[in-house]
C-alpha cells in the first residue's frame, strides 16, 4: 500500500498563504498611511473646510469605499491624525526629559526643543484639530489625552528638581505653570513675531527653579 502524505518522510508543503496575507497586510498599512497623509494635507491646508472622507479618498487616489474600509467615518480619520503627529511634538519632549542628566541639563534640552520654530503645517494642524474638538466629543477627548501627556513632561522635569532639592517640593504646579506659559506664548508669538518666546521661557524656568 502506498504511504500516505502523513506517513511520508517528505510531506507536501502547504501553500504559502501566510506570505500572501503578509503582503496584503503591508499593502493595507500603506494605504492607511497614505489616507492619513492625505487627511493631514487637507486639515493643514486651505481646504480644511472641505475635510470629508470622500475628499480624503480622492486626494489619496483610492475609492471612497476603500477609505471607509480603513476608517469608519471622518472622526476616525481625525483621531488617526492626532496619533500621527504625536512623534512630532510630544515624543521628543518626553525623550528630552527622560534622558539622563541633572535638572539643569534636562531643562536645557527642553528649552532647546521649544525654541525651535514650529513647522507651519503642524501649527495649522493644531488649529484645525482644536476646531474639530469644539464640534466633536471624541476628538475633544483625544486631544485632552494628548495635552495631558504633553503637560506631564513639564511636571516630570520639575520632579527631577524635586528629587535633587528634597524638602517636599511639589513639581505639579511648577510644571503646569510652564506648560501653560508655553501654550500661551505660542499663541502670542503667532500674532507678534517680535516676542522672543525662547527667552521668556528660559527666564521663567530658571526663575521658578531658583525660587523654590
Amino acid at each position: 500500500m502506498a504511504a500516505s502524505a502523513k506517513d511520508s518522510p517528505h510531506p507536501t508543503a502547504p501553500p504559502a498563504r501566510p506570505a500572501t496575507r503578509s503582503r496584503a497586510s503591508a499593502k493595507g498599512e500603506q494605504t492607511r498611511a497614505r489616507l492619513i497623509a492625505a487627511a493631514r494635507t487637507l486639515l493643514a491646508g486651505e481646504m480644511s473646510e472641505r475635510f470629508t472622507t470622500r475628499n480624503v479618498a480622492a486626494l489619496c487616489g483610492v475609492s471612497h469605499g476603500m477609505c471607509h474600509y480603513h476608517f469608519q467615518d471622518r472622526t476616525d480619520l481625525v483621531l488617526a491624525v492626532v496619533a500621527d503627529i504625536r512623534p512630532e511634538w510630544i515624543s521628543p519632549l518626553e525623550e528630552a526629559v527622560a534622558a539622563p542628566g541633572t535638572f539643569t541639563e534636562r531643562a536645557e534640552r527642553v528649552l532647546d526643543l521649544l525654541g525651535r520654530p514650529e513647522k507651519a503645517d503642524l501649527a495649522h494642524l493644531h488649529s484645525a484639530l482644536h476646531w474639530h474638538a469644539l464640534n466633536d466629543e471624541r476628538v475633544r477627548e483625544s486631544l485632552e489625552t494628548e495635552y495631558r501627556r504633553w503637560r506631564a513632561c513639564f511636571v516630570a522635569l520639575f520632579q527631577v528638581l524635586a528629587d535633587e532639592r528634597g524638602g517636599g517640593l511639589d513639581p505639579r504646579p511648577l510644571g503646569e505653570a510652564v506648560a501653560a506659559a508655553v501654550d500661551g506664548l505660542a499663541a502670542v508669538e503667532s500674532l507678534d513675531a517680535d516676542v522672543d518666546a525662547g527667552a521668556v521661557l528660559r527666564t521663567l524656568v530658571h526663575t521658578l527653579a531658583a525660587g523654590v
